[in-house]
């Protein structure tokens, strides 16, 4: 009697290997951490790149929990949205696009010491005659040490 080649094995060629039906997560938790803490670290960096050096005060800091928009005004008059240089003119349009048409979007105006007050003025009665309501001047808060000037080959 000869018996035929899958008859000594239990179920033939299948049951000899089962499919894994656990998926291994521990690998994909790894890369999830390490973004996280990329993130943690980078995040503060991002959030205001144009160089202005603020005045000093005394004042309070404003707390919220939305991100607000920064406008800086750098100390030759130039004006940047976030950090992205713009005009006068085209800074109503592309707040409004920007924040939806909502007037309750809190903007932060940023102006360097050397620039002339009336420029930081226009700029901000740019932004309310727009309808922006929420908008505020910022400094630099007390105990800060200020922005490291370039200097100028001679």
């Amino acid at each position: 009697m000869v018996l035929p080649p899958s008859a000594g094995r239990r179920g033939g060629a299948r049951a000899r290997t089962r499919p894994m039906s656990e998926i291994n997560v521990t690998p994909f938790v790894d890369v999830m951490l390490v973004l996280l803490v990329i993130f943690m670290i980078t995040a503060p960096l991002l959030t205001v790149g144009v160089q202005v050096d603020l005045p000093d005060t005394g004042g309070p800091a404003i707390k919220g929990q939305d991100e607000p928009l920064a406008v800086s005004i750098k100390a030759d008059g130039s004006i940047f949205l976030q950090d992205s240089p713009i005009t006068l003119e085209e800074l109503v349009p592309r707040l409004t696009a920007i924040t939806g048409n909502n007037p309750d979007v809190r903007i932060f105006v940023r102006g360097d010491q050397a620039i002339a007050y009336g420029r930081v003025m226009a700029v901000m009665t740019t932004i309310n005659a727009a309808g922006f309501k929420k908008v505020a001047l910022i400094t630099r808060a007390p105990g800060t040490d200020a922005p490291k000037k370039e200097k100028k080959p001679n």
